[in-house]
């Protein structure tokens, strides 16, 4: 382990002087090959479709494990438009002459070597491999073991592409040994590796930021809520809390409590009851809103669950305060939303939920590096330093002062 990623810090120093034509030529011939060997990728994956059903994966795992010919497309379709993100390498971000005459540069530069760990999605492969590469980094990646094929042939097609244009194929990798074991090694190699990315569930995350030397980005679960305020247009609330949670119930962004302030109770949840039941939604509550619609009772662990499932808990709430209380207290500090038309009231949650994204009046599901322009993420960070929420590019570089003085001493 330590000598392949002794191979791979040697491999980051030529990967960070390639230019913006060269990486943009060489990724959009990714996503070519992506296209052009999506029957490979196809059949490797069915392997790992088979296998989840014999270890009964659920069906949310499922769903991000599956890859189909337009799945493909759209990994190849995020390449192509890291491709045309401005080069974030070599960016003078800051730049000043001081009182004796130096000459000071804040430069962008890559962060080297860059450990992910993500579970289940084998589309991570290819968005995560391109945004490393596109940012002048080397990437290592351990994907989950129930894409174990899906991952490969995904990395090798990219990987051949790199052998094509006469540049280290390591420059992408897969951890050579893909064990608990092999992880616990990789995230103390301080020494070789710049950057530990986790995401995935929670256990996972605790376990890396817990033994981790390398520094961490989190990629935390997703707890996240919508507070449908006493000022809510009723129309789009219903619309934006059926997409919010229904549309694709297993991934991060995902809906999973409820607030509605007292005041509409009586009159907004027969509805919204009525929509998710046509939707299939399992729906759990508190007393106060249980006396409105029948359903199950939801507890204070049901409240601290990320369920990636197609289940809902509603709470009924005082006002904008306690919907601010309750998420501050439960949520992962991904992505809340308030639907509102009171502009008091709407920045008053803005300003004091705690979270990386916070929206008025859409749907949490935006929260996602192609919704927001960044292109594809490596995930969404829950940190509060360095990154937090999409992470795209110019996340993954960090900076350094050039200095140019003419003879000054001190």
């Amino acid at each position: 382990m330590q000598q392949f990623l002794e191979e791979s810090k040697k491999i980051s120093r030529e990967i960070a002087t390639l230019s913006g034509e060269i990486k943009n030529k060489v990724l959009n011939e990714m996503a070519d090959a992506l296209i052009e060997h999506c029957d490979y990728i196809v059949s490797n994956n069915e392997k790992d479709m088979s296998n989840a059903v014999l270890t009964n994966l659920s069906p949310a795992l499922m769903d991000r494990l599956l890859l189909t010919g337009d799945r493909i497309i759209d990994m190849a379709n995020a390449i192509r438009e890291i491709a045309t993100l401005k080069e974030p390498v070599g960016r003078t971000l800051e730049g000043w002459v001081t009182e004796n005459g130096l000459n000071i540069q804040k430069v962008s530069i890559p962060i080297g070597v860059i450990g992910i760990i993500y579970e289940s999605r084998p589309n991570v492969t290819s968005d995560t491999a391109a945004l490393c590469f596109k940012s002048g980094n080397v990437c290592v990646l351990k994907g989950g073991k129930e894409a174990e094929h899906s991952n490969k042939a995904i990395a090798t097609v990219l990987r051949n592409v790199l052998g094509k244009n006469k540049l280290p194929e390591q420059a992408i990798a897969l951890l050579p040994d893909a064990t608990r074991e092999g992880v616990d090694v990789l995230i103390k190699q301080d020494k070789y590796v710049d950057l530990i990315v986790p995401r995935g569930g929670e256990a996972l995350i605790r376990h890396v930021s817990a033994n981790a030397t390398v520094p961490v980005v989190k990629h935390d679960k997703g707890l996240c809520h919508i507070f449908v305020d006493k000022n809510a247009n009723h129309e789009k609330a219903i619309d934006i809390a059926i997409n919010a949670k229904v549309q694709r119930p297993g991934v991060c962004n995902a809906m999973e409590t409820l607030l509605v302030h007292k005041d509409v109770a009586p009159y907004i949840l027969p509805p919204l009851y009525e929509a998710f039941i046509a939707e299939g939604t399992e729906l759990k509550g508190c007393a106060e809103s249980r006396k409105h619609i029948d359903i199950q009772c939801a507890t204070h662990e049901d409240y601290d669950t990320e369920y990636l499932a197609n289940i809902l808990n509603i709470k009924v709430v005082d006002n904008v305060d306690d919907a601010i209380y309750h998420i501050n207290k439960y949520g992962s500090g991904h992505s809340e939303a308030i639907l509102s038309e009171n502009y008091n009231t709407v920045n008053k949650f803005l300003g004091e939920v705690d979270a990386a994204c916070v929206y008025a009046n859409a749907s949490t599901r935006f929260t996602d590096g192609g919704a927001f322009g960044l292109g594809a993420e490596v995930g969404i960070s829950t940190n509060k330093l360095h990154s937090r929420g999409p992470m795209g590019i110019n996340d993954l570089t960090t900076f350094k002062y050039k200095i140019y003085g003419n003879g000054q001493i001190r």
